[in-house]
């Protein structure tokens, strides 16, 4: 009798755990995230992830109530790689990749603009100090990112023909400063902290997309893997940690940068003066450069409508430029060493296994 009534108990109480649901992941059974879902974010070392960074070491998720799991890449493709696989939910990343990621199939709801930015700089013993100057040079950048729409962007302001610029791709932003201070490379695209290290390398800055009114750094999320409570929670830490660094400035969180952006005393020293917004969606602009971009750079671009999407209006006769094929990657992944080139060959980036840090 005892029997009996320990199986129907047992047997009820299977019933009341399914109807909660809850599997692998904190996902129901009919695939809806709920709160205990992790946000595993995707983030390179780099400063627009900083806001990130001070809310995970100084514990603002944790007292909001947001899991969040910080993973860590030193090239922005690999964070896109991350999302795309499954291994993260949300990745910092630029409104280009974005794009990109979501013309493939990724159905992602970018958060918030980010203050990422960019310098073109060239190497000391280069001699390139305008950018027309950049004829017959090699430029560092990641295609079809935002550094690749910024790379066309300088060739057609320094009136150079795009098939005269030679585009390396190098995504490990630590590799690229370092072929910068060897040498190796003409002129490449840097981020925060990495460019005022190149600066203090004596590197003469081309372009500087602080001057310009464009915001391509963007936080996105997997749309099916995150509630609307854990992206409110996100934003809410995410303005707690700008606002704590407009008010004490980059330099009461030097240990934070030193490590999660691999930074040195000297690079510290000599970091400018940034202020960080609060999260706000990416202006409509901004999204329509980067896929007008998209579609002028990628003759076979796979989403003809999604410019009007951005704008909700019907564009027409896009402008069409050839897509850059000066230098073809064998893959997508990390580079870290150059072969050399003949003067009428472009040296071509031998990548490595990328490996996720930490």
């Amino acid at each position: 009798m005892h029997l009996m009534k320990l199986s129907v108990y047992l047997f009820a109480l299977s019933l009341f755990l399914l109807s909660c649901g809850g599997s692998a992941g904190g996902e129901q059974k009919d695939g809806v995230p709920d709160d205990s879902v992790q946000l595993r974010i995707a983030v390179t070392p780099t400063l627009d992830c900083l806001p990130v960074f001070i809310a995970m070491e100084c514990g603002v998720f944790s007292e909001i109530g947001l899991d969040v799991n910080l993973k860590r890449f030193q090239a922005q493709m690999d964070c896109d790689t991350a999302i795309m696989r499954g291994s993260a939910n949300v990745v910092v990343t630029d409104l280009v990749r974005a794009q990109r990621m979501k013309d493939n199939g990724l159905d992602l709801e970018l958060v918030t603009a980010t203050d990422a930015s960019w310098q073109l700089l060239a190497a000391k013993k280069a001699r390139i100090s305008q950018l027309r100057q950049l004829d017959n040079k090699m430029v560092a950048m990641t295609r079809f990112s935002a550094t690749h729409l910024l790379t066309d962007k300088s060739v057609d302001s320094g009136k150079v023909q795009h098939e005269r610029v030679f585009q390396v791709q190098v995504n490990d932003v630590d590799v690229r400063l370092n072929m910068l201070q060897t040498e190796i490379l003409d002129a490449l695209w840097l981020p925060e902290p990495q460019a005022t290290a190149a600066r203090n390398e004596k590197a003469n800055v081309l372009l500087d997309t602080r001057t310009m009114d464009l915001r391509l750094g963007v936080v996105a999320f997997e749309r099916r893997a995150a509630t609307q409570r854990q992206v409110e929670l996100f934003k809410k830490a995410y303005n707690i940690a700008c606002d704590s660094i407009n008010e004490r400035g980059l330099q009461a969180y030097r240990d934070i940068i030193r490590t999660c952006c691999n930074a040195t005393d000297q690079t510290l020293d000599s970091l400018p003066d940034l202020h960080f917004e609060h999260a706000a969606p990416p202006r409509a602009t901004d999204s329509l450069r980067a896929v007008k971009w998209l579609r002028s750079v990628r003759q076979n671009y796979s989403k003809p409508d999604s410019v009007s999407t951005v704008l909700n209006t019907e564009q027409k006769n896009p402008r069409t430029l050839k897509e850059p094929s000066r230098v073809v990657p064998r893959t997508l992944k990390d580079t870290s060493r150059v072969e050399p080139r003949t003067s009428k060959e472009p040296s071509r980036v031998v990548p490595r296994t990328s490996k996720e840090t930490k």
